[in-house]
């Protein structure tokens, strides 16, 4: 997930001299930023030193700093950066940045620890210092170095021990190498021993951007980078630049010379250091807040189809004689293209190079994790995963994400955008909403994530892959919240959900137009990202094809496989397996539920309804428990966006919004 990358430095290399080292590690980081924009931090060793720099900002403001150039200033033998996506541990805390440092290692890792806490637990001699998960592996690894296995053995016993996607990078104070090591591919190398320089990254792209933009084709052999495979690492001698690839059970000898215990360089100047965070959820009285505002079903309290489960306040409907919807009678069974078909797909695909046959979009819900899982061990193709992380993406996401590619061996790139901007751009349309509430306008809280359809074509790109698969369950079809803003539902592309005509995305952009001249709020400087979302979304064509439109989606099957395999983690405050890695979707739902008398579980099921999936009956039991509000989700939703209106007036704004339907007492 983070962006890891680093370089062995002998006398020779063209990253030897101050001046072009500055340039070189600068561009790395820039290239690297991609994958992380909360924290940057840097570790250098010399021959009697490892200094470790990090700040809680983004990798092109750590550039600019004083200190990164003092840094980076003196004679070094290498170095390891990072370019850090917070999961586990508050970036604030400086500690929590990387490089980690424990017991004389100081190492670096893209990936999530999704045991931390156990291995904490279990291994009650360790010393931790910070929350991020990253520092167990660290710990643990020289805890086995203790215990008399030379680096193969260890680095083979801590990932024995660890669960979810882990890619490290690491210096020692005892040890004149630098490890590399992988469980699930994310490290790419180039080495050239004439010129002195060995220099690896996290995406097999940004070391080519690196070595193309930096002049550095003549110094580093070979036209492609090295991949380190899962369950590979990598031994590289800092004096000889003798590079020992081993699997995790191989162990070639390390050369072991005395350095100074880790320096910590730390920069106390006002402007790099952030103001503690401090979350108002942690002192919301969740109990009271679900005692305050009762949650009152409405699956008897409205009319609703006959046949499937929609309720009268669903735009556009009506009833026939026999109370069946018009959404029941002008549907459409889907119809499957089949196995034989995807295969045929995917055959001109298959490559024997080693490189990547196709890119899965994955979102760490649980139709993407599906998909994953299919498209490697029933397909047999060799995937990468893609995450375009806007901010929303939640932790529980994360590591479910982790959790798979990590037993799939699966390289996962992940593209983080500005997150504290899209943040505080959600915000903005969430505090306008807040202040003139219209249903159809809720869409502008997930406009900063339509740039995902962008990315997954320029990973494709990068990599070299031309074939790219999303997880769309065509079941999930949600015209209702276009339907609010007065366009009529239409299905114009049987491949895909959330698709409209040309004459449907005219009508839209009128009615966010007359929302915007009404209700100035949202006139801020999220219309250029809802802007591009409109395009991305909407008016860029699509090249991505949907494995669900291949092959039949069948919830029990998919949540039994999910769970069995693969550990799926499940959200504290619902039952339900559907929505709970989006942030955005407990607070939008409430807001459906309590002005319209429905969400999106009711569209789902309903769908699940027509296709012959569950009864009526089903449906009905179902969505009256999925539909509980999730009151533990909004508050975080609203902390994580910086909403300064409590949770409890923020209900009660919602709660007061004229609602569609006769509301009955409780």
């Amino acid at each position: 997930m983070c962006g890891i990358f680093g370089a062995v430095v002998g006398d020779r290399s063209p990253l030897a001299g101050q001046r072009h080292r500055l340039d070189h590690v600068k561009r790395l980081f820039e290239l690297s930023a991609s994958r992380g924009k909360e924290a940057a931090g840097l570790a250098v060793a010399s021959e009697r030193e490892l200094v470790v720099y990090k700040q809680p900002m983004p990798a092109p403001e750590f550039i600019r700093t004083s200190r990164f150039d003092e840094v980076l200033g003196g004679r070094l033998s290498a170095f390891i950066g990072h370019s850090r996506l917070v999961t586990d541990g508050a970036r604030e805390v400086n500690g929590n940045n990387q490089p980690v440092i424990s017991s004389g290692i100081v190492g670096i890792h893209n990936g999530i620890v999704v045991n931390h806490a156990r291995l904490w637990a279990a291994h009650q001699g360790l010393e931790r210092h910070h929350d991020i998960d990253s520092e167990v592996i660290f710990a643990l690894l020289r805890a086995h170095l203790k215990a008399g296995r030379d680096l193969p053995q260890a680095v083979a016993a801590t990932f024995g021990e660890i669960e979810g996607a882990a890619s490290i990078a690491c210096l020692f104070e005892d040890r004149d190498v630098l490890l590399l090591a992988t469980n699930n591919g994310s490290l790419y190398y180039r080495v050239d021993r004439d010129e002195d320089t060995f220099v690896f990254a996290s995406e097999a792209y940004i070391l080519r951007q690196f070595i193309e933009r930096g002049r550095l084709n003549g110094a580093l052999a070979g036209d492609r980078s090295i991949a380190v495979k899962a369950g590979e690492g990598v031994l590289v001698d800092l004096a000889s630049l003798t590079v020992r690839p081993f699997a995790f059970a191989a162990p070639p000898p390390v050369v072991e010379t005395a350095r100074a215990a880790p320096r910590e360089v730390i920069d106390r100047s006002p402007e790099t250091v952030a103001a503690p965070h401090v979350r108002r959820g942690d002192h919301v009285d969740l109990d009271a807040i679900a005692a305050r505002f009762p949650y009152r079903p409405t699956t008897s309290s409205l009319r609703r189809c006959s046949r499937c489960i929609l309720p009268e306040t669903m735009p556009f409907i009506d009833f026939d004689a026999a109370g069946v919807c018009n959404y029941c009678r002008k549907h459409r069974p889907i119809a499957l293209h089949g196995r034989a078909a995807l295969e045929a797909l995917v055959a001109p695909h298959r490559r024997s190079d080693g490189g990547p046959d196709c890119v899965v979009a994955v979102s760490g819900g649980r139709d993407s994790m599906y998909g994953l899982h299919y498209v490697k061990k029933v397909l047999g193709l060799n995937p990468l995963a893609y995450t375009y992380d806007w901010g929303m993406v939640t932790d529980l996401a994360r590591r479910n994400v982790s959790r798979i590619c990590g037993k799939l061996g699966v390289e996962h790139i992940l593209v983080s955008a500005d997150i504290q901007r899209k943040r505080a751009n959600i915000r903005k349309n969430v505090d306008a909403w807040l202040d003139r509430p219209s249903l159809g306008a809720v869409p502008l809280f997930m406009a900063g994530d339509k740039a995902y359809f962008h990315h997954l074509t320029r990973v494709c790109e990068q990599n070299g892959a031309r074939l790219a698969f999303l997880c769309e369950n065509l079941l999930e079809r949600s015209d209702f919240k276009v339907g609010f803003a007065g366009v009529r539902p239409e299905v114009v592309d049987d491949d895909h959900t959330y698709t409209l005509g040309v004459k449907s995305k005219a009508r839209l952009i009128g009615f966010f137009l007359r929302e915007f001249a009404s209700n100035r709020g949202y006139l801020n400087r999220s219309l250029a990202d809802s802007a591009m979302a409109f395009g991305f979304f909407y008016l860029k064509k699509r090249r991505d094809h949907n494995l669900f439109h291949y092959i039949p989606w069948v919830e029990e099957e998919l949540v039994a496989t999910i769970k069995g395999e693969y550990d799926f983690e499940l959200a504290p405050d619902t039952t339900a397996t559907w929505r709970i890695g989006d942030g955005t979707a407990a607070f939008y739902n409430y807001i459906y539920h309590s002005i319209a008398g429905f969400s999106e579980n009711d569209t789902f099921r309903s769908n699940q309804i027509r296709n012959g999936a569950i009864d009526r009956a089903r449906a009905l039991a179902l969505v009256e428990e999925e539909n509980r509000p999730r009151f533990e989700s909004i508050q975080w939703y609203l902390d994580t966006i910086g909403i300064e209106r409590s949770l409890a007036r923020v209900l009660e704004i919602i709660q007061s919004a004229p609602k569609i339907y006769q509301e009955t007492s409780p």
